[in-house]
């Protein structure tokens, strides 16, 4: 972000921040002024109407002194029945009424602002009481200070300077807050622009003295920096094995036909073609697994459908032959929803790779566990140390002895199996055993459908267990 541009988002959010700040303050303001006011209206009710209580008294009574005790900014006048003004404050000493307005005859009360009354000064509130006497209704009048709605300038001066003053605040913390994060984010953005295909292993910088938004942020970045080395790494690994194993079946089947073009009276022709036919059925197969990987590596969606796994296992059995024993022990009415062809997929790739490492036999279990469908394929060979137990998975893995890659496979089998199993929710894991290895495939079981005219916990039994096939 140039400089420009950051000092213009720097001055919008801390001119927006203020600008609210500034509303809220003066809302605050004025319902402050407006109680003020309020009080100081209800203290000046108050002394007039404790004039009221004094003088009163004193007209009834007839010992009304020519002159009434001065009080603050308060000035009285008492006129007699005659309109003739017979008592005042000082201030009124010998002066004519103040005011000429009286109260209507439905009332004995009025009040007016006047600018000024008669012998004062300013604008004043004067207030008119009726005082009923023998010769006729005598007048009471008062005058306060006319209060403003805010009260005084007092409170007017401290409403202001206290919007002011927190406004400020508020632009000064908005700047600072803004200017340091955006600091942060700038930090972060350089970081991830100067990162390339080369520099996966640099990292955005987590400052711990920002907002917690900011050190997520930070956070999240970097753990998807991780999640993206990993996956380069892996696909750079990815891609060499499999130039390599692409390009030694190639170089095998170049080097043949070469050979063969040199001295082509002397070559057996169809023993040459039976070989690098086999290199095409290699590099066949392992193309094959490379789309199904890219497949599934797009999530392409799965064709769903309950199935019985036992019955799904059993038949692909039935179909296949392998060189050794298949002892089977297939639980009726498992149910899952899975995409059959890939499941069956899952289950060819495992049944090879044990054939592959097997010494006589193989068994082959389903079985519900309570809410997994858990699919079994154990081969009695040597089977596999604890610490390979994950790294056969990995694509084109393959260990020494016994898992070499000579023993046919593409090194992509097993890999395809676990991409499956995680495709349906499930799990592809490899458990203890006596002896050789025990792949255990777990699913999340269904309900068993209801099959029109018989239920599917009826379907035979004896089809599903210990049926061998011919080696």
């Amino acid at each position: 972000m140039s400089n420009w541009n950051r000092s213009s988002v720097l001055v919008r959010r801390t001119a927006g921040y203020s600008a609210v700040a500034a509303l809220l303050c003066t809302g605050v303001s004025v319902l402050f002024l407006v109680f003020v006011g309020g009080k100081d209206a209800d203290a000046v009710r108050d002394r007039v109407t404790g004039a009221w209580d004094r003088a009163v008294p004193l007209i009834r009574q007839g010992y009304l002194p020519a002159e009434l005790p001065a009080g603050r900014d308060l000035a009285i006048q008492v006129l007699d029945a005659r309109h003739q003004v017979v008592s005042s404050t000082p201030q009124l000493a010998g002066r004519p009424p103040m005011a000429t307005f009286h109260a209507t005859s439905a009332s004995v009360h009025a009040e007016r602002v006047l600018c000024p009354p008669a012998g004062l000064k300013g604008c004043m509130t004067v207030f008119s009481f009726k005082v009923y006497q023998p010769d006729g209704p005598w007048l009471l009048y008062v005058a306060v200070p006319t209060v403003p709605w805010y009260g005084s300038t007092e409170a007017l001066s401290f409403a202001i300077g206290m919007s002011l003053l927190t406004t400020a605040i508020t632009a000064a913390g908005t700047f600072y807050v803004a200017r340091r994060d955006m600091s942060a984010v700038d930090a972060i953005r350089t970081e991830l622009a100067e990162i390339t295909a080369t520099h996966l292993h640099r990292r955005v910088p987590v400052a711990h003295n920002h907002q917690e938004e900011i050190k997520l942020l930070a956070g999240t970045v970097n753990d998807t920096l991780d999640r993206l080395e990993g996956a380069y790494k892996q696909l750079r690994q990815f891609t060499s094995d499999a130039s390599h194993d692409l390009r030694s079946p190639l170089t095998a089947m170049r080097a043949q036909l070469e050979e063969a073009l040199m001295h082509p009276h002397d070559i057996d022709w169809p023993k040459t073609a039976t070989a690098v036919l086999a290199g095409v059925d290699r590099l066949q197969a392992i193309v094959t697994d490379l789309l199904t990987l890219a497949r599934l590596d797009a999530r392409a969606p799965l064709d769903l459908r309950p199935t019985d796994l036992g019955r799904l296992v059993h038949g692909e059995l039935e179909r296949r032959t392998y060189r050794v024993e298949i002892v089977r022990d297939l639980q009726r009415n498992v149910f899952v929803d899975c995409d059959r062809l890939r499941v069956t997929r899952l289950l060819v790739n495992l049944l090879d790779n044990a054939a592959r490492h097997a010494a006589s036999q193989i068994t082959v279990s389903v079985r519900a566990d309570g809410p997994t469908a858990t699919l079994e394929v154990l081969d009695d060979g040597a089977g596999i140390a604890p610490e390979d137990r994950e790294r056969v998975f990995d694509r084109f893995t393959r260990l020494e002895a016994s898992r070499h890659r000579d023993s046919g496979g593409t090194g992509l089998g097993l890999a395809i199996a676990r991409e499956i199993a995680e495709a349906h929710q499930g799990t592809l894991t490899i458990q203890d055993s006596e002896r050789g290895a025990r792949f255990v495939l777990r699913l999340p079981v269904r309900e068993a459908p209801q099959v029109a005219g018989r239920s599917e916990h009826h379907a035979g039994h004896a089809d599903f267990r210990n049926l061998p096939v011919p080696r």
